[in-house]
């Protein structure tokens, strides 16, 4: 769910979870998960952007993402351990996206400033897409 949503709302999950009987603590577990599952994601962003700005990159055209890229690898390693879903294509362009904004921060030194992730989240939660009906199916695993 994570490859297509990084910021679910509680309606969201209720939606794809049927099975699970909500209660207040119920939900707030669910989204404190998502919200490790984005620190972990926005701590390898901002790994591999400070490990591309040292390499020299002058240009953040140049930072792009595949399913060949170390970072995708370690980000499909920790989202689809067994390898089990197809990632979608649109995960690959907002983690393209992701870099490149922390990159840009990074390289700017806007990173001195405490709040200095905030705008980066901002643009990033837009990107959120809707995840496939299809994973509300009860044969889906």
């Amino acid at each position: 769910m994570f490859f297509y949503t990084r910021y679910p709302s509680s309606n969201v999950l209720k939606t794809f979870f049927p099975d699970v009987k909500f209660t207040r603590c119920i939900t707030s577990q669910l989204i404190k998960w998502f919200s490790n599952f984005r620190e972990f994601y926005y701590i390898q962003m901002e790994k591999f952007a400070r490990q591309t700005v040292a390499e020299g990159v002058g240009n953040m055209r140049d930072i792009t993402m595949d399913r060949d890229s170390e970072l995708f690898r370690a980000l499909n390693t920790h989202y689809n351990k067994a390898n089990d879903y197809q990632v979608p294509d649109r995960f690959l362009e907002v983690v393209e996206i992701t870099l490149r904004e922390f990159y840009t921060a990074i390289s700017l030194s806007r990173d001195t400033d405490p709040s200095w992730k905030k705008a980066i989240y901002k643009v990033i939660c837009k990107l959120d897409s809707d995840v496939p009906s299809a994973f509300k199916s009860p044969l889906f695993t």
